[in-house]
């Protein structure tokens, strides 16, 4: 339930409507994913129907009435218990692993799909980091999020290289 925890957690700060609930949503958490809207007022249906948020009231715009969403008490524990939990720590291989394996198991040279990935990071780490000098305090913890998560895979790409032409 991580889109409702976010959304909790940003209905904490002020009752809200759902479309200015999506602008703070994609402006804290969807930069470059924004969310759409069907998947707020459904993640809202569901909040309401469990009792963690509930109408709160509606404001007149320029089409229909707008239903104001407020969090619960309820709603307060269970973001409180959310936060307080931390995440297992899980790893699952994605698709430069399996691209690899694949690779390696069709006789096809692994060494070049770990090249092109290894450009494609650091490319994507210079942009990250140009685009942190005029980003806001969410866009560059978010910048260096990405970055560290680029590292990891361009610290893997090494081993696995290294590993690679031992084996060779």
């Amino acid at each position: 339930m991580s889109v409702g925890h976010r959304f909790l957690g940003l209905l904490e700060a002020a009752p809200s409507h759902g479309y200015t609930l999506k602008q703070e949503y994609d402006e804290s958490f969807g930069r470059n994913q924004p969310m759409k809207i069907g998947q707020v007022y459904a993640t809202l249906a569901r909040l309401q129907r469990d009792g963690l948020v509930q109408l709160a009231g509606t404001e007149a715009g320029g089409g229909p009435d707008r239903k104001v969403y407020a969090i619960t008490p309820e709603g307060v524990t269970e973001l409180e218990a959310w936060l307080a939990t931390p995440e297992v720590a899980q790893i699952q291989p994605g698709v430069l692993f399996a691209k690899v394996v694949v690779a390696l198991r069709s006789g096809r040279p692994a060494a070049e799909v770990l090249d092109a990935q290894r450009r494609v990071h650091i490319a994507r780490m210079r942009e990250i980091i140009a685009a942190k000098a005029e980003a806001d305090e969410i866009g560059q913890l978010a910048g260096e999020y990405e970055i560290g998560h680029l590292q990891a895979d361009l610290d893997w790409i090494e081993r696995a290289g290294r590993l690679l032409e031992v084996r060779a």
